[in-house]
């Protein structure tokens, strides 16, 4: 007798003789049976039990052990069916291996032979269990580490924002606009981009990004920057390389956001006409991001004072970027990005409104 240390195993077969000497085999080496009669009585049972194996009589009244196979086939995809036959017909055996059946027994059978393809479709279940466990298991560990993952990056991305607010607004300082303005402007940008239909990411991206449009003025001297009185053009020539430095801070980096930080560092005092700085650029030549930005940060610009004019109202700036007024011409402003600011134009009113100081 073996030590085996067993599985559960279903025999089936319509021969008393044949089952008892099956079952009575199968449990003096270590296995659990339950034996059947029918192939009607076993499918009953399996529905309320697992099993390790089925052993089942090909040959048999009212359900076969083909029909067996089928239904056990259908209520579990893994449970090893092993067919016994007193016929080696070809035509059964591929019938039998297309629905699924694991091994054939051919009566009489060799006891040994029976044992061993018993304890083959038990280890073949178990270790299909097993990958299946480990499977599960990888993916509740995979769900698990990408909600960490997330989370963490979630966490990075905000330390991250914070950061490029905080340098944004240290630039800020030595300049006459505040804090806010920065914020402001960001808010403008994201409106229009989602206006123009970018994506989530564009969308998202120049809400931080522009915030960082101005940062190259940390290269530039206080005698300049905060000097109260009109620029010479010579001044005015300095100032103009805040757009240079800002690019050279923020280029090469691998991040997206920094990349666009860049770009809209470079471009947002580029024209449509041709007529901005520092390149010259012309129409669709600039990036859409420093199209917006050069728009929005001249609506935030004519809405607060400046040493050259007093602050407007909304009315009176949304004219000037609409219409013009000689210093400020509509031909400075990309045409769709200039017909996004008018159908906003209320929401960034909302945006000035309720971020001020």
């Amino acid at each position: 007798m073996s030590n085996n240390s067993g599985g559960k195993i279903f025999v089936v077969d319509d021969d008393r003789f044949v089952l008892e000497s099956v079952t009575t085999l199968l449990t003096e080496f270590g296995f659990s049976v339950r034996a059947f009669s029918s192939g009607h009585e076993a499918v009953r049972q399996f529905v309320l039990e697992p099993v390790d194996l089925v052993l089942t009589d090909i040959n048999m009244p009212i359900m076969d052990g083909l029909e067996l196979l089928e239904k056990i086939r259908f209520l579990d995809k893994e449970t090893p069916v092993v067919l016994m036959t007193a016929y080696a017909d070809l035509d059964v055996a591929v019938r039998a291996i297309q629905k699924g059946a694991f091994d054939f027994i051919i009566k009489p059978y060799r006891p040994p032979a029976l044992i061993h393809t018993v304890e083959k479709g038990i280890n073949f279940k178990r270790l299909t269990q097993m990958e299946k466990n480990y499977k599960e298991e990888l993916e509740r560990t995979v769900e698990i580490r990408t909600a960490e993952l997330n989370k963490a990056l979630g966490e990075i991305t905000q330390m991250s924002r914070e950061i490029i607010e905080r340098l944004t607004t240290a630039a800020e300082l030595r300049d006459e606009d505040t804090g806010r303005h920065i914020a402001r402007v960001g808010m403008y940008a994201k409106c229009i981009a989602r206006h123009l239909k970018m994506d989530d990411v564009f969308v998202d991206d120049i809400l931080v990004a522009s915030a960082m449009h101005d940062i190259g003025k940390i290269g530039i001297p206080d005698s300049i920057l905060l000097k109260p009185a009109a620029l010479t053009a010579e001044e005015f020539a300095v100032i103009k390389r805040h757009t240079t430095v800002g690019e050279s801070i923020l280029k090469g980096s691998p991040h997206k956001m920094l990349q666009m930080g860049a770009v809209i560092a470079a471009t947002h005092h580029e024209r449509w006409d041709g007529g901005g700085y520092p390149a010259g650029l012309k129409g669709e030549e600039i990036p859409l991001e420093g199209r917006i930005v050069m728009l929005v940060d001249q609506y935030d610009a004519l809405r607060n004072t400046r040493v050259y004019k007093p602050s407007f109202d909304h009315a009176k700036t949304c004219s000037i970027l609409l219409n013009g007024d000689g210093r400020t011409m509509p031909q400075h402003f990309d045409p769709r990005v200039l017909a996004a600011f008018d159908a906003v134009k209320d929401s960034m009113l909302g945006i000035y409104e309720k971020n001020q100081g």
